[in-house]
């Protein structure tokens, strides 16, 4: 029976995501360990396996997101945004006050612990804006993941913008900004992040809209990239360096250009039965528009926590023996399932490992970069942290534009691209090992691109096969492969090999393309590893998409539930 929930037009889901960049902006605040990190050295007196334990709290604190996705089911968007504010200033707060020395001898322990708390604050602002945007949006996923994972990609040239133009290269001004400014930005912003009616499938317009944002970001992208190297070519004036700033924030505020433009110029309304005229939607109504919004899905969109309404979740009489037995049918992929129905399953766990392959060994170059570059003479690398940055944001917005489109038009597994960025990881990692010269720029480059496609393309894929209802708490599961990675990857191999190198030349620091080689072939046999399980991943889920994208049958085959 149709269940109407919300009128239509009540609540404009592209206000919604103009909030989402600032918020998602906000939310990459863990890029900055790199802009604080020597400083917290010097004054803590650290040695360097100490900083690097630090990275990996750093990388923990972002990535573990379970609260978060849990939270999101229970508590509405800005509540979580205001849980993210709170361990955003309490964290960083600790952070300021043991940078500034007011808070003198803080136990290292203590020191990890507020490392850890304020960079979880990510996680609550990304899964407050991720999942509530990907539910308003459930027909555009690929779209609306590429964009708000791009925006993270791109902060850490805002964050590093402001850190060289606003705060005059000092880290406790910048700790200080993390510990008050980001709060207060998205405390502002959290009343505008909430679900609302997605928009119709015969709306022509939201192609439009998403390509305007997309558009933006790379603007954005490439102004940033362009000031960052004009300040670190010529000496600007403080009255240049507002003005640069000035531009930026309006860079950030075009995407709430669409809703504007809605405003002062509305669309004609077709009639009653387009839902413009702010009646009720209905669940028919909505599953009418595209197969993705099956009536469990639906329901996950709207908000929905009964999950006894809808047709597909009543419990089916089944006749066994001499009596029925009331048993209600398992969820095929494609449908809403819960946690403890989707971990039995080898699909779930073949995207996590094929995840952990490509981000675990992608952020282990990451946080290793620095010395990568100093080993192999690079001195500077203030230009190689930029090119990897522009990369990470190309790969995370164009996976976004290229998978919506091939699923689309191919009904193409977004996995396919996960396959097809891993085999180039496999050949980057080859390429850093054999360090020739002027190949490390377009190495760093290429892993930059292949790694933010990991993010953008799991995404999408996670809710289309398990369901938007959960959708918080699988993504949050899966991004552990981040933390999980980094650990083993970066502090207990990267970290070992390159501290023997440097012992053979009985000094700290490492020179020369020893000092990685090994880790770089270990990281190439484990995304060879991952392309072989994303190979399998994609030929299982082809059903799944044929399903969803290309008017099959609304039953996945049998062999899917297995």
């Amino acid at each position: 029976m149709p269940n109407p929930v919300l009128k239509a037009g009540s609540r404009p889901p592209w206000v919604g995501l103009a909030a989402a960049v600032w918020v998602q902006t906000a939310s990459g605040n863990s890029c900055n360990f790199i802009l604080f990190s020597s400083a917290l050295k010097s004054v803590m007196g650290l040695n360097q396996q100490q900083v690097t334990l630090l990275g990996v709290a750093n990388d923990i604190g972002e990535s573990v997101s379970l609260p978060a996705g849990y939270a999101c089911n229970k508590l509405p968007p800005w509540a979580l945004i205001l849980i993210g504010s709170v361990l955003c200033f309490l964290g960083y707060g600790v952070i300021w006050l043991t940078i500034t020395q007011t808070l003198s001898n803080l136990p290292y322990i203590l020191l990890w612990i507020a490392l850890c708390v304020a960079t979880n604050s990510c996680a609550w602002y990304g899964t407050a804006v991720l999942v509530t945007n990907m539910r308003n949006f459930p027909l555009s996923r690929g779209s609306v993941s590429g964009i708000l994972k791009g925006y993270v990609g791109i902060s850490a040239a805002v964050y590093t913008l402001i850190y060289l133009m606003i705060l005059g290269k000092s880290s406790s001004e910048l700790l200080l900004f993390l510990t008050i400014g980001i709060p207060v930005i998205c405390l502002a912003l959290m009343c505008f992040v909430r679900p609302c009616v997605p928009p119709s499938g015969e709306d022509s317009s939201v192609h439009v809209h998403f390509i305007l944002v997309q558009a933006a970001s790379i603007l954005l992208a490439i102004y940033l990239v362009t000031a960052t190297v004009l300040d670190e070519v010529i000496s600007l004036s403080d009255a240049v360096s507002y003005i640069i700033i000035a531009i930026m924030i309006i860079l950030l505020m075009t995407p709430l250009a669409i809703p504007v433009k809605m405003t002062l110029f509305p669309a004609k309304k077709k009639g009653p039965q387009d839902g413009s005229s702010g009646q009720l939607v209905s669940d028919d109504d909505l599953t009418h528009l595209d197969p993705l919004l099956t009536p469990s899905s639906s329901a996950a969109c709207l908000g929905s926590s009964n999950e006894n309404e809808y047709a597909s979740d009543i419990d089916i009489l089944l006749a066994e023996g001499e009596g029925a037995v009331r048993k209600k049918r398992r969820p095929k992929r494609g449908e809403d399932f819960k946690f403890r129905e989707a971990i039995v399953k080898a699909d779930f766990w073949l995207l996590w490992f094929v995840y952990f392959f490509g981000v675990g060994t992608g952020v282990t170059v990451l946080n290793n970069l620095a010395q990568i570059g100093v080993a192999q003479g690079v001195d500077d690398t203030t230009i190689l942290l930029s090119v990897f940055s522009l990369c990470n944001f190309t790969g995370r917005l164009g996976a976004g534009v290229v998978s919506e489109h091939f699923v689309r038009s191919k009904a193409l597994p977004r996995t396919f691209w996960m396959t097809c960025t891993q085999v180039i990881m496999i050949l980057v990692f080859i390429l850093y090992a054999l360090a020739y010269y002027g190949t490390l720029y377009v190495a760093t480059g290429l892993l930059g691109i292949c790694f933010g496609v990991q993010f953008s393309i799991m995404l999408p894929t996670v809710s289309e096969l398990f369901g938007l209802r959960n959708f918080g708490v699988f993504s949050g599961f899966m991004q552990l492969g981040n933390p999980i990675g980094a650990f083993l990857f970066s502090f207990l191999l990267a970290g070992s090999v390159y501290d023997a190198e440097a012992s053979k030349n009985g000094g700290s620091t490492c020179y020369g393309a020893s000092c990685f080689r090994l880790t770089f072939l270990v990281l190439a046999g484990a995304c060879a590893l991952g392309t072989i399980l994303s190979i399998i991943l994609t030929v299982r889920i082809r059903p799944v998409y044929q399903m969803l994208y290309a008017g099959g049958s609304s039953q996945v085959p049998q062999a899917s539930d297995h």
